[in-house]
């Protein structure tokens, strides 16, 4: 006679054999059976628990942005999932495989608009919304299937998150326990060597190549490179391409710097990325321009039409781009592209004092460490002003630019990278969207240093209103609290740097702690430079 388990441990066993080892979340009364095969699965599954359903989803989004593996999470449905979308969102906008696993009304009752707990009027319609994938568990049976089926699309071809449900009634229903499918990656897409032929055909006749890397390109920074090395290019990148190729590689260009060069760019070589600093942050383009594009979503080919598109995988295609372009040497510029390097840290080491900050902790943090950004001034400057030499250490929020996912995403990121030093550098208005998971912290023991900047306002929106509305202040200007003080309360190791010099000391012994730290900085109220001129420059006169 074969065993029985209910739909909640049939998801769990899932989850493992997915090889998923840990799920955020918060207990919640649709989950309990599944909350219970939590508990069940003893140490094959750790369950951090939060103190809101955002903490949740941005922490799923930390594991799975830092290491490309599955971040999961679970939370009650209705509520629990509009508090934990802005996550979801983010984690679609940055392709990153993020698994929301919730519940539903009872069965019989969905989509009758009898105002149940928790109900919305289509649950999986909004999460399909803002997913790559959803889909419902109607029965015990159905389990195995439906994770194994959404596991797969989120891992196949341009990744992201995915969603699952099961009504309130179907998570402790028992059935058979049986052999469970595991949702694999689609095969990438095979290169086609006309398309190769036509993208070296252009290179070949190139002067001035430059290679723009996105987020998409995580795992082919030694081809990359390679690349770069033999065609002697530079290779540029803006959030999720940092590090991809290291900021200290030779052929690599600060984005700042490549702003520069792109005058003279004549063949633009996209791998793994929208283009959107050239497209969309430079907006000028130079006469006669080639564009080839390597990406493994063939949607990017209509919503940016190149003059070579090859479909593939990143590595698989740079690879086959190498193999084309064999015996093509050429004279190395590298020390070109350190003048341009040089030249641009001197302009904008101006945008003070975030430059001088980041320096101080690029100081402290180990080359391997994490470094989460903010939408804050800090985090705005870092993205061309914090050397970054790996790929996925520097963890941002992609488009959706949400304000409040750092410290929170920070702490998901801990926890898939126990061993290394992980950073969140945060402004005072993004900080307390998350603060509360200050208490997940201690309770959990992960040991983030988390670093608020406090210039006691929304620093952007103050800045636009007093250079574009005449002074005219809404809403940017903030009361704060002690945040050392604060983190105190919450059993946190806390200290205020008023210089960076200060800053980096402490840094220092934040480090050799390892236990969660907070550290805030006083910055005057809108004393910051811009760095907007340096993301957003004005274009190259013709």
């Amino acid at each position: 006679m074969s065993r029985k388990e209910t739909t909640g441990q049939a998801i769990t066993r899932s989850l493992v054999a997915h090889g998923i080892d840990t799920v955020f979340g918060i207990p919640g009364a649709h989950m309990y059976d599944f909350n219970d095969a939590l508990y069940g699965a003893g140490d094959k599954i750790r369950f951090i628990h939060t103190r809101h359903e955002q903490g949740a989803g941005y922490m799923a989004y930390g594991y799975a942005k830092s290491t490309g593996r599955i971040g999961a999470y679970t939370v009650v449905p209705g509520p629990g999932v509009l508090n934990s979308g802005a996550a979801l969102c983010t984690a679609y906008g940055a392709n990153a495989p993020v698994l929301c696993i919730t519940g539903n009304i009872m069965s019989h009752l969905i989509g009758q608009g009898r105002g149940q707990l928790h109900e919305l009027p289509d649950q999986l319609a909004t999460m399909r919304g803002i997913t790559k994938t959803a889909e419902r568990i109607d029965h015990q049976s159905e389990t195995g299937p439906v994770i194994s089926g959404v596991i797969g699309k989120m891992l196949s071809g341009r990744g992201g998150p995915g969603a699952v449900e099961a009504p309130w009634d179907v998570f402790g229903r028992s059935g058979p326990e049986v052999d469970l499918p595991v949702g694999v990656r689609a095969p990438h897409p095979a290169v086609n060597s006309d398309e190769i032929a036509a993208a070296a055909a252009l290179i070949s006749g190139a002067g001035n190549p430059m290679i723009m890397v996105g987020g998409g390109a995580a795992d082919a920074g030694a081809e990359i490179a390679a690349l770069a090395e033999l065609l002697q290019a530079p290779v540029t990148s803006h959030r999720s391409g940092k590090g991809i190729v290291a900021d200290d590689h030779p052929n690599y260009l600060n984005f700042v710097a490549a702003y520069e060069y792109w005058k003279k760019v004549d063949v633009l070589i996209g791998i793994g990325s929208r283009l959107e600093l050239q497209f969309m942050r430079w907006k000028w383009l130079p006469k006669g321009l080639k564009i080839i594009r390597i990406d493994i979503d063939p949607t990017e080919m209509v919503r940016l039409k190149p003059d070579v598109g090859v479909v593939a995988d990143a590595r698989d295609g740079t690879q086959a781009l190498i193999d084309a372009l064999e015996g093509s040497g050429r004279e190395d510029r590298t020390r070109e592209f350190a003048e341009f390097n040089e030249e641009a840290r001197s302009r904008f080491q101006a945008v003070q004092p975030q430059l001088a900050y980041l320096d101080a902790i690029r100081q402290i943090l180990p080359r391997d460490g994490f470094f989460v950004e903010e939408i804050s001034q800090m985090g705005f400057t870092a993205r061309f002003g914090f050397p970054v030499y790996g790929p996925r250490q520097y963890v941002t929020c992609g488009y959706q630019d949400n304000l409040g996912f750092g410290f929170n995403t920070a702490l998901g990121v801990k926890i898939a990278n126990p061993d290394k030093a992980v950073i969140s550098v945060s402004g005072d208005g993004g900080f307390l969207f998350g603060v509360q998971e200050l208490a997940t912290s201690v309770q959990h023991k992960i040991n983030v240093v988390a670093i608020v900047f406090n210039n006691s306002a929304y620093g952007n929106v103050l800045r636009d209103q007093k250079q574009t509305y005449k002074g005219r202040t809404l809403g940017s200007d903030l009361t704060n609290p002690d945040f050392v003080a604060l983190g105190e309360s919450f059993g946190v190791r806390s200290f205020k740097a008023t210089s960076p010099g200060k800053l980096r000391d402490i840094l220092e012994k934040a480090l050799s702690l390892d236990e969660p730290v907070l550290i805030e900085v006083p910055i005057e109220k809108g004393s910051e430079a811009s760095p907007w001129p340096f993301i957003h420059p004005a274009p190259h006169a013709e």
